[in-house]
């Protein structure tokens, strides 16, 4: 039997506090652990556990020359949320690694940006019965607008940690 991962221990015991104080301290570690999340100042906004809302508003240090959020910080926040998601779920015996990338430019970003990030039942399952393997977590990117101004589609995999 797998071993649930500190990780996922932290946030069980973090989502126990008060709402006003429980995705800032979410955000505050994960900035913490991950320094490219701190820099841009992403939030952690919500979390159910199999879902992730992670936020970054549109300020100076992440803007592209047309003065919307930097192409870069779009991947990092689909790449961070789909990360989180697939690491509270993942046992301490496993480790989580990004796969592939794929992310299409389709509209001019406006305003500020978020990123929702969920993992099927199936696939909880998955990451939690199976030594290794792989799936494509869905992410959705949009601006204040509401609109999709990118399409990414991230693909995960694990592996045992201590596979040699």
């Amino acid at each position: 039997m797998s071993s649930v991962n500190p990780l996922r221990t932290f946030v069980d015991k973090v989502m126990k506090a008060p709402l006003f104080v429980r995705f800032k301290i979410l955000t505050w570690v994960f900035r913490y652990k991950v320094k490219l999340v701190g820099t841009c100042k992403i939030d952690i906004k919500e979390t159910d556990l199999k879902s992730v809302t992670f936020f970054i508003k549109n300020r100076t240090k992440v803007q592209n020359h047309i003065g919307s959020v930097h192409a870069a910080a779009m991947a990092l926040i689909a790449e961070s949320a789909t990360g989180f998601v697939v690491g509270i779920n993942l046992p301490s015996d496993r480790l989580p690694l990004i796969k592939s990338m794929n992310l299409k430019y389709v509209k001019r970003a406006y305003g500020d940006m978020q990123a929702v990030a969920s993992l099927s039942d199936e696939q909880i399952h998955k990451l939690q019965t199976e030594p290794k393997g792989d799936f494509l977590v869905d992410v959705k990117v949009t601006d204040e607008s509401g609109n999709e101004p990118v399409i990414a589609e991230m693909h995960w995999a694990w592996v045992d940690k201590n596979h040699k």
